[in-house]
């Protein structure tokens, strides 16, 4: 096995068998930025070059899974990002399908927030498991942009089109127990055995013949592509950019991001 790599906003652990990937930004709840995301690319092509790897468990370190976009940077829409890409939006769309593409599979531990991209890159695992205090939400329509980085599909995919349409268009937070019985929780437990759940789950997995269990993520994934076609989420990028440049999504961002100034109530 390669030397394992070192990152400047991951945790990347691989014992053979299995492995695990945790954002490692905790003061920013795991906030995805351009630099974030590259290293998230990096680290699935790292692990689809592991002879053995079987199993990779996505986390977040600290009090939130994920969330989301790093609001900070949305200034940063134009030129390139180390991601790749043709321009620095299309960095989350490059991350969801690295992930998803990975030979191994991906077990997402959820808890705390998981706030858009953050929903989307959960979406690009295979399995989830969440504590039953973890609460989603979708804010992007809020935020004046459409949710990008082939969430649309990803979702559609995973809970059906006309709870998408609704969870994105309204923007409203939903609880662990509404996510599982939408179909996007493989498990809910109680926050104490999180780790247990997951340990068990990707155990499961690992142990089990390596060739037929990643043939059998391959051959779902292969049925799914054809379903929902995430290959059309190339140009999520430009509608991020129209987006951008429209008065009416620029006043609803900035009302936005003004709720969640310090000392402001959140009402998101």
């Amino acid at each position: 096995m390669a030397d394992t790599p070192t990152f400047d906003y991951l945790e990347v652990a691989c014992d053979g068998r299995r492995a695990t990937l945790t954002l490692n930004r905790p003061e920013r709840l795991n906030a995805l930025s351009a630099a974030v995301m590259a290293e998230v690319v990096a680290a699935a092509d790292w692990f689809d070059h592991q002879p053995d790897l079987r199993v990779v468990v996505v986390a977040g370190a600290g009090r939130a899974f994920c969330a989301g976009f790093d609001i900070d940077t949305f200034a940063e829409t134009a030129g390139p990002s180390p991601a790749g890409g043709r321009t620095a939006a299309d960095a989350g769309r490059i991350m969801a399908d690295a992930l998803e593409a990975m030979a191994p599979v991906a077990v997402a531990r959820l808890h705390g927030h998981v706030v858009g991209g953050g929903v989307v890159l959960a979406a690009a695992c295979d399995l989830r498991v969440a504590s039953d205090d973890t609460i989603f939400s979708i804010p992007e329509v809020d935020l004046g942009i459409p949710l990008a980085w082939g969430g649309i599909p990803r979702l559609v995919r995973e809970i059906g089109p006309a709870l998408t349409k609704e969870l994105v268009m309204t923007c409203r937070p939903f609880d662990a127990a509404e996510a599982a019985a939408a179909g996007f929780l493989n498990q809910v437990v109680p926050t104490d055995g999180l780790d247990a759940a997951v340990d068990d789950l990707a155990e499961s997995v690992a142990s089990r013949p390596r060739v037929a269990t990643l043939a059998t993520k391959a051959h779902t994934n292969a049925v799914t592509s054809q379903m929902v076609g995430t290959i059309r989420s190339w140009s999520d990028a430009d509608g991020l950019a129209a987006a951008m440049r429209d008065p009416e999504a620029r006043d609803s961002r900035a009302a936005y991001l003004e709720r969640l100034r310090p000392g402001k109530p959140d009402r998101s």
